[in-house]
């Protein structure tokens, strides 16, 4: 599990980048080491109480400090934040080897100075020559971390190409699990908001900290890669440990109940975290990533008369539990129960699919509205698991599943996700030893 530690301010270390900035290799000199309150009616007191409280979480969540190193890559079991900025990059045609390790370098460099609450470099955005551009964009400055957490996956097409081939000299090491996904039922993906040679996950307590996190790596990879397709979430939609309360998507409903948490040590290892038996070795540690961008149908769901919601989802809308009894954390009964046979939660669950379990970390978003004049909003659905075959299995036994009728498929992505980097080296470094 990701544990905060302390933000530093201090750029010692850095070696010759503190007077030379972002250079474009070799740039890892660097190792950094690491409310809602009840209140009394009428009561001035309580209300007081529950603001400075909010005020003091939010100034907890603003600290925390989450390391970019380690056995994992953060952002991943960490505590889900509020906030996400998904990024999917492309290689630029006629890049070689050389410019595909120097960007995983250059980026791994940046992610563990900016996760700590640093620049992207020792000059950052008004430290350096002021007839040259900036370092850093600078719209970071005077903000902390706010949980900042950085991932980064490998799409299928990086390691073989249709046009270019193995043009990184990686295609025989390429997870043989690692393919584009199949066809579903349902969808009707854009290719626009799909697929990608690399993808960054910054998920953040402040907005503007994960969307200052993924334009900064979008400068440091001008040349090497362009930005494909990108998405902002906000309201996380899944908990990845006990302290947090369950969420709740744009349906209105508790979603993410029964998501595997950080401390369950027994489910990572068997449904989360690549193997040490598994191929290839280099992923030991680490897990495949899918994102699915999901339409929701909000005004027809809004029409929809509460008894039939909670039976399409199998649950109460309320208090999440589900309809067979008990409260949101009793297992589902689906013999001679109220739970419909196509319900959200029978379709989904472990005893209908081989025991099959994800680690979710979807968050919800609204990109204003559509042509139609509706809002165009829905789910973006963030899953790890050890094999893609899990969330395949998942997806095809959602075929029947009663809540199809008010979403739609419209995005779609698979990278694997490297294990986390060691001090002084970078994400993906077991690629090309």
């Amino acid at each position: 599990m990701d544990t905060p530690s302390p933000a530093s301010d201090d750029d010692a270390g850095d070696g010759s980048s503190a007077s030379q900035g972002l250079s474009r290799r070799g740039l890892l000199g660097l190792a950094l080491g690491g409310g809602v309150v009840g209140l009394a009616l009428g009561g001035g007191a309580g209300v007081a109480g529950g603001v400075a409280l909010g005020r003091a979480q939010a100034a907890d969540d603003a600290a925390k400090v989450y390391e970019f190193f380690g056995e994992h890559q953060a952002g991943i079991t960490t505590p889900v934040q509020e906030h996400l900025h998904f990024a999917s990059f492309d290689m630029m045609p006629r890049t070689d080897r050389e410019d595909l390790i120097s960007l995983l370098q250059d980026w791994s460099y940046a992610a563990s100075r900016i996760t700590q609450g640093l620049e992207v470099s020792a000059t950052g955005a008004v430290g350096g020559d002021a007839d040259e551009p900036p370092d850093d964009t600078g719209e970071a400055q005077g903000l902390p971390a706010s949980g900042l957490t950085i991932t980064f996956g490998l799409g299928p097409s990086l390691f073989e190409d249709d046009e270019e081939g193995d043009r990184y000299g990686i295609a025989a090491l390429r997870p043989e699990i690692l393919q584009r996904l199949p066809a579903f039922l349902g969808d009707d993906l854009d290719p626009a908001q799909s697929h990608g040679d690399l993808c960054i996950q910054a998920c953040a307590d402040d907005p503007q900290v994960a969307v200052h996190a993924v334009r900064n790596l979008s400068r440091i990879a001008f040349g090497r890669a362009k930005l494909r397709w990108s998405q902002l979430g906000f309201g996380k939609t899944s908990r990845t440990t006990t302290a947090q309360a369950t969420p709740r998507n744009l349906f209105g409903f508790k979603d993410g109940t029964a998501n595997i948490l950080a401390d369950d040590e027994d489910a990572l290892a068997a449904q989360v975290w690549v193997g040490g038996s598994d191929e290839p070795a280099w992923m030991a540690g680490g897990s495949y990533l899918v994102a699915r961008k999901i339409a929701m149908l909000i005004e027809t769901w809004d029409r929809v008369r509460l008894s039939e919601q909670e039976t399409i989802i199998g649950r109460e809308k309320g208090s999440g539990a589900p309809l067979s009894g008990g409260d949101e954390f009793t297992e589902p009964v689906f013999t001679g129960s109220d739970i419909d046979a196509n319900s959200h939660v029978r379709l989904a669950h472990p005893e209908q699919n081989d025991g099959i379990r994800i680690l979710r970390r979807g968050f919800n978003y609204v990109d204003g509205n559509n042509e139609l004049g509706r809002l165009a909003a829905g789910l973006f659905f963030l899953s790890y698991q050890r094999d893609p075959a899990q969330f395949i299995t998942l997806q095809r036994q959602l075929s029947t599943d009663l809540m199809s009728e008010y979403i739609t498929h419209v995005g779609s992505g698979i990278w694997a996700i490297p294990p986390g980097a060691a001090p002084g080296s970078y994400v993906g470094a077991g690629l090309f030893a």
